[in-house]
């Protein structure tokens, strides 16, 4: 009797050691990391407006008009102009008695120009303004039409110079070549790989990968761009179009006139916090470092690019607003640069419970983190990650499903702060999903109950499966 006793006692003592044991096994191999490693965060409803990001699903297209300049009604003539000019007796000399008179000469404009063909012989605008002429003082004929050159002619030979007599000066001037200014557009949109969420020509990003950079490409341009012509609208016109969905909503103009400027103590002018920038929007004042609930968060950022030779156009405005742009911001001058910026920054990325991997974020509309997950291949409602690691409850296994989501979020000024996002309730209440902002991580993880819940499941089906192969 007493050696039974011992006998089940030693059995069941075994049983506890061993079930002890396997509870340990399967805490250790489920993780139970929102126990042992847990991650504090601020919850979205808690979140001020402007800390939950600015919404593009609002934004509209500037017209495209002002990226044009007006042209005059008719051409005012500057230096590089290239004249044609006929003088009957002068422009080409007077023949002898024995000598028939010459021809003027007819010049064809070359292809893809829009002039007319000119007659005479060719004369270009000095940098000074001033037309030469034989016989005569030059001539200032800067901002000018053809007709007023015409006259000015008439006037120096006739009136001034009594070279020519009265109703028998005939005088032909017509425009042979117009002026251009060269300019460079270099355009980093030629790769579509952060055009279409999950990257790809169309497809989905494949899971635990990095999408776009690797095949980052850009192109570059030399455009000799002729008078009234010269602006921001003909320089995308002629290499691409507007920029593509993997470029940023915006195209940055390198003035080259602004190269070197001082200010008034000497020092080259840069665009401080204060100062009003191309959006027509005043940076914000402050130096330090910002935190999320500071008001300067949503201001000065001391990351972007405050170059004061450039000029940022955006293509994408809120409605009822408009770019506050001078018509000098959009005409191109020589030596300008013109560059359409890839968006590779622009991505988001993923962690614990979700597949690792980098998604580029839509340009043009919202994306919250039901979207983001979606893109990311883990649907809400399943039962485990979907190709993710950090659990055996996956593949299937009809536990908790993991509903807590933290969005690390980095500041302009460096420093990151933790948004909890409950995903049971984004499910149902609109307010509670956070727009995804670039440079976030997203970090998919078991709440603690549905951590105990799936520990229970899991160690209440590996006692009874050895129970019943021992019995």
């Amino acid at each position: 009797m007493c050696v039974l006793t011992k006998n089940r006692s030693s059995i069941v003592l075994s049983r506890w050691n061993w079930l002890a044991a396997t509870s340990l096994l399967v805490l250790s191999a489920t993780g139970c990391t929102s126990i042992m490693s847990p991650i504090s965060g601020t919850p979205v409803g808690h979140l001020p407006p402007e800390m939950r990001g600015q919404s593009r699903n609002n934004l509209v297209p500037v017209p495209l008009s002002i990226l044009r300049q007006q042209a005059p009604p008719h051409y005012l003539l500057d230096e590089g102009d290239i004249l044609g000019i006929y003088i009957e007796g002068i422009m080409p000399p007077k023949a002898g008695a024995d000598q028939t008179e010459a021809a003027p000469p007819v010049h064809f404009p070359e292809a893809g120009s829009d002039l007319p063909p000119a007659v005479g012989y060719p004369i270009p605008i000095r940098d000074d303004g001033t037309l030469p002429l034989p016989l005569v003082d030059p001539i200032q004929v800067r901002g000018m039409t053809l007709t007023e050159v015409e006259a000015a002619i008439r006037k120096a030979y006739v009136v001034d110079r009594n070279i020519l007599k009265e109703g028998r000066d005939r005088i032909l001037v017509s425009l042979m070549r117009e002026r251009t200014y060269r300019v460079i557009v270099i355009r980093e949109d030629e790769d579509d790989s952060l055009a279409l969420p999950g990257g790809g020509r169309g497809g989905s990003g494949s899971q635990g990968s990095i999408v776009g950079g690797a095949s980052r490409s850009g192109s570059g341009y030399t455009l000799d761009l002729p008078a009234y012509k010269n602006d921001v609208m003909h320089a995308l016109a002629q290499t691409g179009g507007l920029p593509g969905l993997n470029a940023k909503n915006e195209v940055k103009i390198l003035k080259a006139n602004r190269v070197g400027q001082l200010d008034a103590n000497g020092t080259p002018m840069m665009v401080m916090p204060g100062m009003m920038g191309a959006d027509g929007m005043v940076a914000g004042d402050c130096y330090g470092g910002c935190m999320p609930h500071d008001p300067c968060y949503s201001g000065f950022n001391p990351n972007e690019d405050y170059d004061p030779t450039a000029i940022r156009i955006p293509l994408r405005v809120a409605p009822g607003q408009m770019p506050h742009l001078q018509p000098a911001d959009i005409i191109l001058e020589e030596g300008d640069i013109v560059v359409v910026e890839a968006r590779d920054t622009e991505v988001f990325y993923t962690g614990g419970l979700l597949p690792g991997g980098q998604f580029p974020i839509p340009r043009d509309y919202d994306l919250d983190v039901v979207g983001a997950m979606a893109i990311a291949g883990q649907g809400l409602g399943s039962s485990g990650p979907s190709k993710g690691g950090g659990s055996l409850l996956g593949g299937g296994f009809a536990g908790a499903s993991p509903t807590q989501l933290y969005v690390m979020r980095t500041t302009p000024y460096g420093d990151q702060f933790n948004i909890s996002v409950d995903l049971n309730k984004a499910l149902n209440d609109k307010s509670e999903r956070l727009m995804i902002q670039p440079g976030d991580t997203l970090i998919l993880r078991y709440k603690p109950c549905e951590e105990l819940v799936n520990f229970s499941l899991v160690t209440f089906f590996t006692y009874g499966i050895r129970e019943l192969f021992s019995n």
